[in-house]
């Protein structure tokens, strides 16, 4: 019994080891070219595994994979979002919420060891439609992650809702992409406009924040021309 024992325990170990390895050969993939321009055999061989079968036996589909990545940096990026909650409390200041809102995944990516892949990753799923809606599910799942967008919205001025629509979709633009960027310039040696993560986390939450603070110039109907 307790070699048996042992024995499930080693192999409960192989199999967390390939998971892992699987995980962080897709995310640099998927990051570099695409989410479907990338095979499961062509993940397999990055990840070191013989078999090409490997990626299904162990996650699925490829959404499940795309899944079980987002969820790989969720943990880390729940505690920085709650820590930075419990920092803010029931501030009224639109700033803080911002900060809660951007900083999150962008300290995460300043911690981690090495050369990162998790930004570019998103921007690829968010802009793939069969795979964004993945990202959305994942993102109202997170506790944290609802209490400041509704803390958020209790700060901000009244706005139309068209309006609300449309500086929303661009600030999600800002929080996709900006990271993405950032990234992309740093896995290719380019200079980046800011030193750190902690400095690019300030700037993207100044333009944020000026997203959703501009005035709002009454739009002009247009005039009924002849057909």
């Amino acid at each position: 019994m307790v070699m048996m024992a042992a024995g499930r325990a080693v192999r409960a170990e192989q199999v967390g080891v390939t998971r892992e390895l699987i995980l962080t050969a897709a995310e640099r993939l998927f990051a570099e070219r695409g989410v479907y321009a990338v095979s499961n055999r062509q993940v397999s061989e990055a990840a070191g595994q013989g078999n090409n079968a490997a990626v299904g036996y162990h996650f699925g589909t490829k959404a499940d994979l795309v899944r079980a990545i987002v969820r790989k940096h969720a943990e880390q990026i729940e505690e920085i979002r709650a820590r930075l909650l419990a920092g803010i409390g029931d501030s009224t200041d639109v700033r803080d919420w911002v900060d809660c809102l951007v900083r999150p995944v962008l300290e995460h990516l300043g911690a981690m060891e090495g050369p990162t892949w998790f930004a570019r990753f998103c921007a690829q799923v968010m802009t793939d439609p069969a795979l964004h809606q993945i990202m959305v599910e994942e993102s109202l799942a997170s506790p944290s992650l609802r209490r400041i967008v509704d803390g958020f919205n209790r700060c901000l001025p009244e706005l139309p809702a068209d309006v609300r629509a449309e500086r929303g979709a661009m600030a999600r633009h800002l929080l996709v992409h900006m990271p993405a960027e950032r990234e992309r310039a740093l896995a290719e040696n380019r200079p980046t406009p800011r030193a750190s993560w902690h400095d690019a986390a300030t700037g993207l939450g100044d333009a944020v924040l000026g997203i959703w603070l501009a005035p709002v110039t009454p739009c002009r109907a247009e005039p009924v021309r002849d057909r």
